[in-house]
């Protein structure tokens, strides 16, 4: 991967460099150009696009900036609104568009954004692709003029498309006996998420879906689990379902208000495939982030873990190369195989949860008691650059030393973040003072080499 594009698009401040209304449109221009190379069509074959956004104020802007770059290359373009990213993807699956482009910077603030790009068949772009983009991007400079166009009309034909898919991938579940709470983030699925849930006969308490352009994220979501824990304990509530900004996380509440994520939701869905024989391979993906706790919960039923690197489409990759059902991260990115066209949508997710639900009468909590994970401390260390990790003196030898010291019970996870300036140090064991010591030694030497 290049520096513009991280492990899941451009990401920063929105109104700044790429994420300028300028920026976009050359982006756009770029991706159309040399997405129409990539494909191959034949000559005077339409190129069709559809664009989405979640609920940041400068998600039209750019939209509308990046559709005009799109234009100048040829395509027909269309908007779904506000939408979730893996809502764009799906309507870009079904509507056989040559690319879908979503605006959102997913769990970030309101002042940052993003672009997501999907081409054929509602699948990432490839990175041979994203690198010549990249190249030619870089080569012209960010352009210092705004593109002032004005705001694409939406077409809510897309999003009722998306809706229909996601009741009649219900399968006729009746969710008639089931009060929950929906937390969806003030963002993309603020609209689609209370609907398909409603149509399937729940009984929803929905909170923070009213996107006003600053509030995405704010104190609520899947990232802030606190104010879906009181509604759900207010409303004695079956269930809380949380979403982050841009819909493909979930994250649930219990009916104590206990916080399961994405290991507990994997192991939920594991076991219920093991217990009712779905799978013909009972393996699962997960990252390195996962817990060892999600690897003997699932040991203890003959599921298998196989282990990828961090981000979705190391998870995909893992799917499709061993023809398995189900991946994910802590997260709440949970991604399905073929029947989801290897998408992860926290809306599906939640579907398929509710289903275990209904069809087991258990309550979530018991569900989901069987994930028991190791403690874990998980620090962010604020870098100025990203050497190699061996590089810097001791880093690598301290590290083994903890992991040593651990043995089998534990283990230690150094990395960079993709899309911010930061350096991730992750220890896990067995005591809880003990890694944190170990986490705080490894975070300073990350401080006294190239701290911010």
């Amino acid at each position: 991967m290049g520096t513009l594009f991280g492990t899941d698009g451009i990401r920063g401040r929105a109104g700044e460099g790429w994420l300028s209304t300028g920026g976009a449109r050359l982006l756009g221009l770029t991706l159309g150009r040399d997405l129409d190379l990539a494909m191959h069509k034949p000559d005077g074959a339409p190129h069709r696009a559809v664009l989405g956004h979640d609920g940041r104020r400068s998600g039209p802007a750019l939209q509308a900036a990046l559709a005009e770059g799109l234009r100048e290359a040829g395509y027909e373009c269309v908007s779904a609104g506000l939408i979730t990213t893996p809502g764009l993807a799906i309507v870009g699956k079904l509507g056989d568009y040559d690319l879908s482009v979503m605006i959102s910077a997913s769990h970030n603030p309101a002042e940052d954004n993003g672009i997501k790009i999907f081409g054929p068949g509602g699948e990432k772009l490839a990175d041979e692709v994203e690198q010549q983009m990249e190249e030619h991007l870089l080569a012209a400079g960010i352009p210092t003029e705004p593109c002032e166009v004005p705001a694409m009309e939406t077409d809510f034909d897309l999003e009722e498309q998306y809706a229909t898919f996601l009741v009649d991938a219900a399968d006729g579940l009746s969710l008639s006996e089931v009060h929950m709470v929906l937390d969806c983030a003030n963002g993309g699925g603020s609209r689609i998420a209370p609907k398909v849930l409603g149509r399937l006969g729940a009984r929803v308490h929905t909170i923070a879906a009213e996107p006003d352009g600053d509030n995405i994220n704010s104190g609520c979501g899947a990232t802030h689990l606190e104010l879906l824990q009181s509604e759900v304990r207010r409303q004695g509530a079956k269930i809380g379902i949380a979403l982050d900004g841009d819909g493909d996380r979930c994250m649930l509440v219990d009916e104590n208000g206990g916080v399961i994520h994405g290991d507990g939701v994997m192991t939920l869905l594991a076991r219920s495939a093991v217990a009712n024989s779905k799978w013909k391979d009972p393996r699962i993906v997960a990252t390195v982030m996962s817990n060892k706790g999600l690897h003997r919960a699932l040991r203890d039923v003959g599921v298998g873990v196989l282990t990828v690197g961090v981000g979705d489409r190391s998870v995909v990759a893992g799917l499709k190369a061993e023809g398995l059902s189900l991946g994910g991260e802590q997260s709440g990115h949970i991604v399905f195989g073929s029947d989801l066209f290897h998408i992860g949508d926290g809306t599906y997710t939640a579907l398929r949860v509710l289903e275990v639900l209904c069809q087991t009468k258990l309550p979530l909590s018991e569900l989901a008691a069987p994930y028991q994970p190791y403690p874990q401390v998980l620090l962010n260390i604020p870098v100025t650059s990203k050497p190699p990790f061996a590089t810097i003196p001791g880093l690598e030898d301290a590290a083994k030393e903890v992991e040593d010291q651990l043995g089998e019970d534990g283990r230690v996870l150094l990395r960079y973040s993709g899309t911010e300036s930061l350096a991730r140090v992750m220890v896990e064991g067995p005591s809880a003072p003990l890694i944190e010591e170990h986490a705080q030694n490894l975070a300073a030497l990350f401080v006294s080499e190239i701290g911010a």
